[in-house]
């Protein structure tokens, strides 16, 4: 049985890196492809199958992919597929972060329902801007959205197309010279060898995440962002093989972390 597990694991943790560092079947690739011409607000985070409006009702009918029943940010098919292969392997990746800023003081302001709706289309811009990046989308949480960036699924130089994606997601959400942003976020990036896979109850809610400490240090840094601020790692800018000439830089104590860590300023 021992062996048995052992065997299950190794294959488990060979799926993950192939995945991340070679990228998907190409079966599935021509469907994420298929999958992101067809108009929806929301999609599941790892297929981008629509999961609302009148391409959700034909890919329900048509391929039988609906929401899952445990997480609806997933369909079921992939659903079933982070069952199958729960676990992970620690791959290299480009963490993202975008935060709204003042979240509670907004919600106070402008009450509940306004701000329910300003987080909705927070949510939707979001997720168009990183899965056109071909990021794979993390955790849609309160007022926060996270993804990853790995070289199987956004290409070789996925830490530039992370930093793309950072600035698009300032476009859309309204920043820029002399502009009043509709909803005020802050962004971090950090790049490095990190956990990634399928955690969760078997057989119940389970999701792909990134864990350790590059998601950990990308929250803090992304924490530490003003409105219209992208906050990137020295190490993000190494991978990206960016010049930081005229970016401003700071030196920053992540709590839980002994060591400090360098990052430079960008904004549109």
């Amino acid at each position: 049985m021992a062996d048995k597990d052992l065997a299950h694991e190794t294959m488990v943790e060979e799926f993950w890196r192939s995945w991340t560092q070679e990228g998907p079947p190409k079966s599935k690739r021509r469907q994420q492809r298929f999958f992101k011409f067809l108009p929806a607000d929301h999609r599941c985070k790892f297929c981008f199958a629509p999961l609302d409006g009148a391409s959700g009702t034909l890919v329900r009918t048509v391929l039988q992919v609906s929401p899952s029943q445990f997480n609806p940010h997933y369909c079921n098919f992939c659903d079933d597929f982070a069952n199958k292969f729960q676990g992970g392997a620690e791959v290299p990746i480009t963490i993202l972060f975008v935060d709204v800023r003042g979240s509670t003081t907004m919600a106070e302001r402008i009450g509940q329902k306004e701000f329910g709706r300003l987080i909705n289309r927070f949510y939707v811009e979001s997720t168009k801007v990183l899965s056109h990046a071909d990021a794979m989308i993390g955790k849609l949480a309160g007022d926060q959205v996270s993804a990853m960036f790995t070289r199987g699924v956004a290409g070789e130089d996925y830490p530039r197309r992370a930093l793309d994606a950072a600035k698009e997601l300032l476009k859309v959400t309204g920043h820029g010279v002399g502009k009043e942003p509709w909803i005020p976020v802050g962004i971090g990036l950090h790049t490095g060898e990190t956990f990634v896979g399928s955690v969760g109850q078997p057989n119940g809610l389970m999701e792909v995440a990134a864990l350790g400490d590059v998601p950990n240090t990308a929250a803090r840094m992304t924490s530490m962002a003003a409105p219209g601020e992208i906050m990137v790692s020295e190490d993000t800018i190494a991978a990206a093989n960016m010049d930081t000439q005229g970016m401003e830089r700071r030196d920053l104590a992540i709590k839980g972390r002994d060591k400090g860590i360098t990052a430079f300023v960008l904004h549109l």
